[in-house]
């Protein structure tokens, strides 16, 4: 029995199996010259035309050859080793490979790079946060938070754009999808009145310098305990911050640049700052480092500055607040002290002034608060000059 086709279209026809299917020209192999031909298969004749104009404006342009040889884990694999891994810091790209080989391939990484649709981000994107975790959280949580999503999502946005730019794929899929919104954490600082009892008790524990430091300075942690003795400029007083201890996923310490390139900078501290390094480093005169770890000698394990800091807030009666609470102190009491955004974000190492006013934004609301006040003053004392005026 002779193929049914539809009138006036030769490349449609409507298979034994009661289907309908359009073949079309994807492309030619480069190698061997030969077409390329795919197919769409519908339930009527309307649906495969509908299809069928879609397929052709989808390959219009596009390289199917090439894009026919890659599943979404070869492309991750191969965009990470030619694009990401060269052209970022050594901490961002162990980041991306734990993003590329724990979260993402397992889940969507056998899927055709060409058939990858933005639902199938989707639901992986609800997978990772119901449960993305390798191990439980001690609170019993077993999904990843909406800020490692959310860099997931990031990331494979660069990859897909990546994979359009060399006409592997018509358009990114990520741009569809719904990325999970960070969830915002109340700040909380090391308040005012707390900091003597907050530096009494890391006196008592010897560690006065490092911590009086943090708090004039809002270093990171691995910034912090990466610093040399060297890195003191005694009659500038200032530090200079140019390299970071950071851990990659297999948990090992690694020294890199900072986090861009408006971290590595230089930092005014005050002259008690520089008298209590001074005395830190006639300890251990011969140690390169600002900070050497009494046990080892060598630079502390970032962790441990943490461990120390909740030593710290334990002995003093405190309530906890995080290591890096203590940076976020350190930018909100110096700009409601009347130091300039600019100079903030500076002493910070933000990319940009914009970044460090949205984040904080609690600290700059004082402010507006007090020149509220004194423009209020001022138009009140004008206004009875004003009346005086009038009535003389």
């Amino acid at each position: 029995m002779a193929k049914k086709r539809a009138n006036g279209e030769g490349n449609i026809r409507k298979r034994k199996d009661g289907r309908w299917e359009a073949r079309y020209t994807a492309g030619h192999d480069p190698k061997t010259g030969k077409r390329i031909i795919k197919n769409v298969l519908g339930k009527t004749q309307a649906e495969v035309r509908e299809k069928l104009k879609r397929a052709l404006e989808e390959t219009n342009g596009m390289d199917v050859a090439r894009a026919d040889d890659f599943t979404v884990a070869t492309w991750l694999k191969t965009w990470y080793d030619l694009y990401a891994k060269p052209n970022v810091r050594v901490a961002t790209a162990d980041r991306y490979d734990l993003m590329i080989n724990t979260y993402t391939i397992p889940r969507v990484g056998n899927i055709k790079l060409t058939k990858l649709t933005s639902r199938d981000l989707q639901k992986l994107y609800k997978d990772l946060m119901e449960k993305g975790r390798e191990r439980k959280t001690k609170t019993g949580a077993q999904g990843l938070s909406s800020t490692t999503v959310r860099s997931v999502h990031l990331m494979l946005h660069c990859a897909f754009e990546r994979a359009v730019k060399e006409r592997l794929i018509p358009r990114n899929p990520t741009d569809d999808c719904i990325a999970p919104k960070v969830r915002k954490f109340e700040m909380k600082i090391l308040e005012p009145e707390h900091m003597k009892a907050y530096l009494d008790a890391a006196n008592v524990r010897g560690l006065l310098p490092m911590f009086y430091l943090e708090l004039v300075s809002g270093l990171r942690k691995g910034e912090l305990v990466a610093l040399l003795w060297s890195d003191l400029d005694i009659k500038n007083r200032t530090i200079s911050v140019s390299k970071q201890y950071i851990k990659n996923p297999n948990g090992e310490l690694t020294l890199s640049r900072p986090k861009t390139e408006t971290s590595v900078r230089k930092v005014s501290i005050p002259q008690m700052a520089v008298d209590l390094l001074i005395q830190e480093h006639e300890k251990h005169p011969r140690n390169p480092y600002m900070f050497p770890s009494p046990i080892t000698g060598e630079m502390y394990y970032p962790d441990s500055v943490v461990n120390l800091h909740k030593k710290i807030l334990k002995d003093a009666g405190l309530e906890h607040i995080r290591f890096h609470d203590l940076r976020h102190t350190f930018a909100t009491l110096a700009l409601q002290n009347g130091v300039d955004i600019k100079t903030v974000s500076s002493m910070l190492g933000h990319y940009d002034a914009g970044f460090t006013l949205r984040t904080y934004t609690h600290a700059t609301r004082q402010k507006q608060d007090e020149a509220a006040e004194t423009m209020g003053n001022f138009m009140e004392i004008m206004y009875n000059k004003l009346r005086k005026l009038e009535n003389a």
